[in-house]
């Protein structure tokens, strides 16, 4: 009997500890934060300064500004590269262009098939993961690995009544582009779903149509035209264009500027863009707004905006103008590398919030596996935001960041212009890969148009030296 006693209270006592770390357990995964929805809306060529909670003058961007008041405002975001299909690997995988190997707009298909995106990860730890828009790493719609919903076109697509790729099927659908993607993100946020989602929108706006031949590359860059939706067509038509001091550069010292291209005019101001053009390109913005207002909508029906990481953003800028130049995007001065990065997740971002740190593309990577809790032992070139977003000052945190382009054939006016620059709070150096003396030393502190080239000064010598080792040590 004693001993029956003895194996009773033996037997007692495991349950009780058993049911004690059940509950333990069931306390903390109550207690443990929900993983947030996902959305990342990425716009092709939008200036950093083309939004209203930028401080542009006209221009009615309501719904993509409510993302700024109602979260973070990035003041100092770059792109990495300002060329579209490398940046598009930058964002995806956290890595600079050397490393992820897409290294200009011609065909890499294949390659873009291999690459390690950030979705991926979300996917192998439960996300429902979706891309709708522009893939734009060659000519190839098909499926790339990550994604369980996918709608995409070919190369650029075009502005009006596109043919998508739907989960392996081509439908060709009715009206603008921009239009029938936003209805796209809607079909797939209004589906009942048991776990979080992550959507990433790849727009083809603010890009322009253009002629493609077979292999993706362009005709004719010149013959470029920004085509809006029907129904802003004739928005801002009584606005007057504001434009950047540097319009005025007569490129003195900007020698690879100034180079004299076979059958093209010397870069001035009647090189840049014109107003109409950039009237255009707005008239084209309204639609991604649209976009962002219902979706911000549907999230609000389903009481899940609150609980949705909403990140808007560009893959680089454009030229209005300044040193003469329009189309020619790809140089690293401040109008083709600034970007416009807003985050809304009130959790975690307090509203109103302005972040003065340096942020690159490579950091969208590593910031969206960190909110969604996913840990991974991948390196990244880039690194979180949240600690910034949480209102942190993290002390180590960067003061320069590699820009990198490889020349390619569309732009005969570019044509061996490949470079590698370092951006620095003060300083941004351009180092050319084969134009030998040309390189550009800017003191973007004191001169933030970039007009004065300092690069043969003897009191920029030291400098030069020791940025020419942070760009060895950033490439490395």
């Amino acid at each position: 009997m004693k001993k029956f006693n003895q194996c009773f209270s033996i037997q007692v006592l495991v349950w009780s500890c058993l049911i004690l770390c059940a509950s333990v357990d069931l306390l903390q995964a109550a207690d443990s934060p929900q993983r947030p929805n996902l959305v990342v809306v990425l716009v092709d060529d939008l200036r950093w300064d083309e939004l209203g909670c930028m401080g542009h003058p006209f221009v009615r961007t309501p719904h993509i500004d409510r993302i700024a008041h109602e979260g973070a405002r990035f003041r100092n975001a770059f792109c990495s590269t300002p060329l579209c299909s490398p940046v598009r690997a930058c964002l995806l995988t956290g890595l600079y262009t050397h490393h992820h190997g897409i290294l200009d707009n011609t065909n890499r298909s294949e390659h873009s098939h291999t690459l390690n995106t950030f979705p991926q990860s979300l996917q192998r730890a439960g996300y429902e993961t979706a891309y709708v828009g522009k893939w734009h790493m060659g000519n190839d719609d098909t499926a790339r690995p990550g994604f369980d919903y996918w709608v995409s076109m070919k190369g650029q697509g075009t502005s009006f009544d596109p043919v998508l790729n739907e989960n392996g099927k081509r439908i060709k659908h009715t009206g603008h582009t921009t239009d029938v993607l936003n209805q796209k993100v809607n079909e797939f946020v209004a589906q009942k779903r048991d776990k979080p989602f992550c959507i990433y929108i790849a727009h083809k706006a603010l890009h322009p149509e253009l002629t493609q031949r077979d292999d993706g590359s362009i005709t004719d860059p010149s013959a470029a035209k920004f085509l809006p939706a029907k129904r802003h067509e004739n928005l801002y038509t009584k606005d007057a264009i504001p434009r950047r001091l540097n319009v005025l550069d007569n490129l003195e010292g900007k020698r690879a500027l100034q180079r004299s291209i076979s059958g093209l005019p010397p870069l001035s101001r009647e090189t840049g863009t014109s107003d109409e053009v950039i009237r255009d390109r707005l008239r084209m913005l309204a639609g991604i707004d649209d976009g962002v207002g219902m979706l911000c909508e549907l999230l609000e029906k389903q009481n899940q905006l609150d609980q949705t990481v909403f990140v808007f953003t560009s893959d680089h800028g454009y030229w209005y103008g300044e040193h003469g130049l329009s189309v020619e995007r790809r140089l690293p001065y401040e109008e083709g590398i600034r970007v416009p990065l807003l985050v809304r997740y009130p959790p975690l971002i307090k509203a109103g919030t302005l972040i003065d740190q340096f942020a690159v593309s490579v950091d969208l990577a590593p910031t969206m596996l960190e909110f969604a809790q996913v840990e991974t032992d991948r390196k990244f070139d880039g690194r979180s935001l949240v600690p910034l977003l949480k209102g942190e000052q993290p002390d180590d945190w960067r003061e320069s960041f590699l820009i990198e382009y490889n020349s390619d054939t569309v732009f005969p006016r570019l044509l061996n212009m490949g470079y590698q620059a370092v951006r620095t709070p003060r300083w941004k150096y351009i180092q050319f890969n084969k134009l030998k003396g040309m390189d550009e030393l800017y003191d973007v502190q004191n001169d933030p148009y970039e007009m004065k080239n300092l690069i043969d000064q003897p009191a920029s010598q030291d400098t030069i030296k020791t940025l020419q080792a942070e760009l060895q040590r950033l490439m490395q």
